[in-house]
């Protein structure tokens, strides 16, 4: 495996991770360090995931491509609406079971988005000016309140123009990120993030994160544009800052990168069911918030596992190379004279 490989799986992880630990630390933000460490971990975390996607969406015009995409993201969020659909119905014992397969169910609105991004490529990259084009369709939307949640259509044009920059992107604008240069710099904007996040964002509504609501929603009318480009600006001197300081070499989380999508879509059972235990008053009431980074290192460990992989890859992927693996006989070898030397 080549070095930027290991970079971008080391990324991976790393926001998968923060993927899980936001998800934990959500019902506990009423504390105001939980609430900073949140908005700073919402800032950028999944927006860098939206970008390293569209990094790694530059084959899209290849043959086949359309139909692989819809294999690898459309029909696991189909499987997933509905599963995560009767999850809730036991867990939360609603009087109906509800499918609303067009409107994504928690965290599965990324899938759906995804797919949507990937689709969008078509149209954008005939685009003069695409950058610009889908920056500005992203600030336009916050002005209909009819565009929301229904199909992540919301989320889909606002968070677009992250994914479009990172198919833009190339190897050698991760490289000046990682420079001495550019991790000085992240450092700076780094450390100004941390002060605006402590004086100004924490006032306002977390949802400005999200993308998901209108303006309308959020509190605020025509200049709602003018604040959802400066969350773009934060976003992006966030997601900079991030890569600027991933590791390039292989750690032993590096081979996890490659099965983020494995945590992103299994996690969710575990974070609703915790939020249903009475582990939630009891840290709330102990302030034992240190508990809340070892679940989520177990979590992010375990479904990361070889077993979970194994288990967990036919309905993912439609693949079982894991279970291969794992049935697949070591041929005999005959006991030549290469082997009476390594005896």
């Amino acid at each position: 495996m080549k070095q930027r490989e290991f970079y971008y799986d080391n990324a991976k992880f790393l926001l998968i991770f923060l993927v899980v630990i936001g998800h934990f630390i959500t019902t506990f933000i009423e504390n105001p360090i939980i609430e900073q460490i949140y908005i700073f971990i919402y800032l950028f975390h999944m927006p860098a995931f939206i970008l390293v996607s569209g990094y790694f969406s530059k084959g899209f015009q290849k043959k086949g491509y359309v139909l692989k995409i819809t294999k690898k993201i459309l029909v696991p969020y189909f499987l997933f609406q509905i599963i995560y659909s009767v999850y809730y119905y036991v867990l939360f014992d609603k009087s109906e079971l509800t499918i609303a397969i067009f409107k994504p169910q928690w965290s599965l609105w990324f899938l759906l988005s995804l797919f949507c991004w990937h689709l969008l490529l078509f149209v954008f990259t005939k685009i003069k000016y695409s950058l610009l084009v889908a920056v500005l369709i992203g600030l336009i939307v916050g002005y209909f309140d009819v565009i929301g949640g229904y199909l992540s259509l919301s989320r889909t044009f606002v968070l677009f123009p992250v994914f479009l920059l990172g198919f833009y992107m190339k190897k050698e604008h991760f490289e000046k990120l990682s420079s001495n240069k550019g991790k000085l710099l992240s450092a700076i904007a780094i450390v100004v993030m941390v002060f605006i996040i402590h004086y100004i964002l924490v006032d306002l509504p977390k949802e400005w994160m999200y993308g998901s609501k209108s303006y309308e929603k959020l509190g605020v009318g025509w200049e709602g544009g003018i604040i959802r480009l400066l969350y773009y600006g934060m976003s992006l001197t966030m997601i900079f800052s991030f890569f600027a300081f991933v590791p390039k070499k292989e750690y032993f989380f590096s081979k996890w990168g490659a099965r983020t999508l494995y945590v992103y879509l299994l996690h969710g059972f575990i974070i609703r069911y915790f939020r249903t235990t009475d582990l939630v008053p009891y840290i709330k009431e102990t302030q034992s918030y240190y508990l809340l980074l070892i679940f989520a290192v177990i979590v992010t460990l375990v479904l990361t596992s070889k077993p979970v992989y194994i288990v967990a890859q036919p309905i993912l992927e439609l693949r079982v190379d894991g279970l291969r693996q794992v049935l697949k006989k070591p041929k005999r070898k005959e006991c030549g004279k290469e082997d009476k030397i390594n005896q």
